[in-house]
């Protein structure tokens, strides 16, 4: 561990507001609502060295918390950012320290070992992302790609996709062939100018058959441009639980809405929803069972992740 991180860490858990803490550190977590996308993250943590972006301010878990709070969000999936890189640690330690709270989707290398693996899905991650927006396609049929989805299947994680929905045959294909869960972030980012007719979208919504995606409602406004997205996302939203049903979708909140954050903030992004789903009944299906399935929460009480499956003898 650097001493940055090492630094970050400590300063992080130290700098939690009374109530922050007393929130999280509550044994009274009954599920109530499920935010599955959101980012936790401080200035000074070690950067992936090719990255988009690099935010100039912190999206501390004392902020975040504070939303979740207010908004009637009792729990959580913490997504590695992508210009953090494979280097996991700083969203891990939150998992670590508050597991009746998160659960998180790390950014993981082809060549993990398998106790790494292990280490991860103990401590409360269950998911792998690809974030492929701004890079080539991988071949994700190659031998290396295939090795480590059969070790991310053994382990009942999902992989979690982030690419502009042109391009999703060429990923979720290959993805299901090898028998993986797949999660598609942002409505699948179609083209605003076809929205719910992008031929990329279509082809999502013809996977719902396959019984092995789902979809996350959030961040409409990364397909579009200067705009909160809100309208888009109504219209994606209908498409969606016309094909996939209530119980295949979630929501993120996406906080703290990096490269947008003058477009929409933690309220309007929860506000979303209710706009998007107005009726009740689907929209806890989708704020609370459907999410709660998915990322492998439970209403135990537990300070601890329970036993984490054991990787197969290859």
């Amino acid at each position: 561990m650097t001493n940055s991180l090492y630094s970050a860490l400590a300063d992080e858990a130290g700098a939690l507001s009374r109530a922050s803490r007393q929130w999280l550190e509550s044994t009274d977590t009954a599920i109530e609502a499920i935010d599955s996308h959101a980012h936790v993250f401080v200035r000074g943590l070690p950067l992936a060295p090719h990255r988009r972006h690099a935010p100039d301010y912190d999206a501390t878990l004392d902020a975040y918390t504070d939303h979740l709070r207010t908004n009637g969000v009792s729990h959580a999936v913490l997504v590695q950012p992508s210009f953090l890189g494979t280097d996991n640690s700083f969203f891990l330690d939150v998992l670590q320290r508050y597991p009746q709270r998160f659960r998180g989707v790390a950014v993981i290398d082809p060549s993990i070992d398998d106790d790494e693996l292990q280490r991860l899905a103990k401590h409360g991650v269950v998911g792998m992302r690809l974030n492929l927006i701004g890079l080539a396609l991988p071949d994700l049929r190659e031998a290396h790609w295939r090795n480590l989805f059969e070790r991310v299947n053994a382990l009942g994680w999902h992989v979690e996709i982030h690419r502009d929905a042109i391009d999703l045959p060429m990923v979720v294909t290959p993805l299901l062939e090898q028998g993986c869960t797949v999660v598609i972030d942002h409505f699948g980012r179609p083209d605003p100018a076809c929205g719910a007719n992008d031929p990329g979208f279509r082809y999502l919504l013809t996977t719902a058959a396959t019984g092995r995606v789902w979809v996350k409602l959030s961040a409409a406004y990364r397909s579009v441009h200067g705009e909160s997205g809100t309208a888009l996302g109504q219209t994606l939203t209908a498409a969606l639980l016309d094909s996939f049903g209530a119980a295949r979708l979630v929501w993120g909140s996406d906080w703290p809405h990096t490269q947008h954050r003058g477009l929409v903030d933690y309220d309007g992004s929860r506000d979303a929803l209710d706009r998007w789903i107005p009726d009740a009944s689907l929209r806890t299906i989708v704020l609370r069972d459907s999410a709660r399935m998915l990322f492998r929460f439970s209403d135990r009480h537990d300070r601890h992740m329970t036993q984490a499956p054991t990787l197969r003898t290859r």
